[in-house]
């Protein structure tokens, strides 16, 4: 199956930039489709991929893998000798997966819905994955400092990178807190060489796939 072809479908400024920053480091050998936003994110032919219109998505043969946190757990077991993931049934594997959706959910919710101002009131908490936004940024914190140099001790792993790109992004654009901790966390992370590897395709694209607005 590792045989099989793996295809992108990205855009430079979008969630798969992540996605090939885990390709990078797994060194695997695939293509690259960009697709705009508008009518071509939205084909017939793409819709048939992926249904919600969006981007990423990856094709690895006859599979079909949406959705940022499946495609770096998928990434992560097809490419078992980069260790990006801890041993199946290990105290690690549980950390693995307890941030990395955390990060796909309560983190990413409660970050955009700060920037998006749609953020619930203190009455709807309970209502909400995140709870609240404090609540969220404190739970990243106790993650981090419990971790070690990882999320798992001394592994990085998918998760790492998932988390990593998020708290750039949600930084960058004042959805997540400066706080020193996450600062210090993702600064070492950001100079792997898959990570500006991968950066740099993605920002060459810019100049013919910018975003819209």
């Amino acid at each position: 199956m590792n045989d099989s072809k793996i295809t992108l479908y990205t855009h430079p400024m979008s969630r798969g930039r992540t996605a090939r920053w885990l390709l990078e480091e797994c060194e695997a050998s695939y293509e690259t489709v960009v697709l705009d936003y508008g009518p071509r994110m939205k084909s017939n032919q793409y819709l048939a991929i992926n249904p919600m219109g969006k981007v990423p998505a990856l094709v690895h043969g006859e599979s079909v893998v949406s959705e940022l946190a499946a495609i770096c757990c998928y990434l992560a077991d097809l490419f078992p000798e980069k260790q990006l993931a801890p041993a199946v049934g290990s105290v690690e594997r549980a950390t693995y997966y307890r941030w990395l959706f955390f990060t796909a959910g309560p983190l990413e919710s409660a970050f955009m819905g700060k920037l998006l101002g749609s953020l619930v009131s203190a009455e709807q908490a309970a209502m909400v994955g995140y709870g609240s936004y404090q609540l969220t940024m404190d739970t990243l914190e106790f993650a981090i400092k419990q971790g070690g140099r990882y999320l798992c001790g001394e592994q990085f792993t998918a998760a790492d990178i998932y988390l990593t790109a998020c708290i750039k992004w949600g930084m960058d654009k004042g959805g997540i807190e400066r706080r020193p901790t996450f600062e210090r966390y993702i600064a070492p992370i950001l100079q792997r060489p898959a990570y500006l590897r991968a950066a740099e395709m993605d920002n060459k694209l810019l100049a013919d796939h910018p975003f819209p607005g």
